[in-house]
């Protein structure tokens, strides 16, 4: 009889361990195979740089992502993933399961934030442009741009970063450790990246540089037209020459500071406390006036050689170029004073 009764209860122990073995099989199944929603919904998951893997665990369970942080944390050890999740802003979903998720933190970048900054825009509109993509604020990013240590490291003879800003698109991550200073940097390595196609054979004294720098700032603020950016450079470098004004508005309205409301008037040609007001000021002005692209530090560097001494905007995006002030003249009577106001443009 005890030996039936030993019997029974070895088939019972053998039943529920059999059972327990087959209902932990089915857990870990459907914690793997089965998603926490259907449908699932977009959920946004910032995992910080540095953070134990443990932490962004419990953040997917608490965003409703995964139904069990330590399972997930096993299972990611055991498949070697935990150290492989990266850092970064994730747009993930709840219909998803636990692999998929692991697919995504340990190969996809995450969620970029794009700042696409143009040719011409100043220091100002660079900075708003950062602020906009939630990346700093604009104010830290021009103290940045103006810090002495750092203008020292870069080489850059002025008292801001402005004119070498380089045009580009930037990817960015919002869960990156960027402050400002490295948003600034970043935008002057692609311009020394850049440097190496305006000078293949190294760069000139930083000065030197600087100067054709604001030469290219002034051509990029002057025409659209990449065929004329050359010969725009080459009115100027001929005006120097014969220490003629440049007498260039974009000058003028950088000096006037980002709070200039779009009307030049005399008064501001002839303020002579505008350090940027080539009216008034012989040579470059004191420094960069917007982010030149590359085509326009190509023609700083190598401006066209002609004996023209003026141009004026045709009204089609094109320029009329003189040599002498009676054709200058002739050209602003013929394509400014009687211009057709609904179809002209200068830039």
């Amino acid at each position: 009889m005890l030996k039936r009764l030993a019997v029974a209860f070895l088939i019972l122990a053998v039943l529920a361990g059999a059972s327990l073995a087959g209902w932990r099989y089915w857990e870990q199944y459907a914690f793997l195979n089965i998603p926490p929603e259907q449908p699932g919904r977009n959920v946004t998951v910032i995992i910080a740089p540095g953070a134990p893997f443990s932490v962004a665990a419990r953040e997917l369970q608490t965003k409703g992502l995964v139904r069990d942080a330590g399972r997930l944390i096993k299972w990611a050890v055991e498949h070697k993933l935990a150290a492989k999740t990266r850092a970064g802003e994730f747009v993930l979903n709840t219909g998803w399961t636990p692999p998929r998720l692991m697919e995504v933190l340990t190969s996809s970048p995450g969620v970029m934030q794009r700042v696409q900054v143009r040719e011409g825009l100043t220091i100002w509109e660079t900075a708003k442009a950062f602020e906009q993509a939630g990346l700093c604020r604009t104010e830290d990013f021009i103290q940045a741009a103006r810090d002495p240590r750092l203008l020292e490291k870069w080489s850059i003879p002025a008292d801001s970063a402005e004119g070498y800003l380089f045009p580009e698109t930037y990817l960015f991550s919002r869960s990156q450790k960027l402050d400002a200073a490295a948003l600034v940097e970043a935008m002057l390595a692609q311009f020394r990246l850049h440097a190496q196609k305006i000078w293949p054979d190294g760069p000139p004294d930083p000065e030197t540089a600087h100067k054709v720098v604001i030469l290219a700032s002034l051509v990029e603020k002057e025409t659209g037209d990449a065929s004329e950016r050359a010969c725009i450079a080459g009115v100027y470098a001929n005006r120097i020459k014969r220490r003629m004004l440049l007498q260039a508005d974009p000058s003028v309205i950088y000096g006037l500071g980002p709070g200039f409301d779009g009307d030049l008037r005399r008064a501001d040609l002839e303020n002579k406390s505008n350090r940027y007001n080539t009216y008034r000021h012989r040579g470059l002005p004191p420094g960069p006036i917007c982010s030149p692209g590359l085509a326009s530090l190509l023609a700083a560097r190598s401006p066209a050689q002609h004996n023209y001494l003026y141009f004026v905007a045709k009204g089609d995006g094109a320029h009329y170029f003189s040599s002498t002030l009676r054709e200058h003249n002739n050209a602003v009577r013929r394509y400014q004073l009687r211009r057709n106001r609904k179809t002209y443009r200068s830039y």
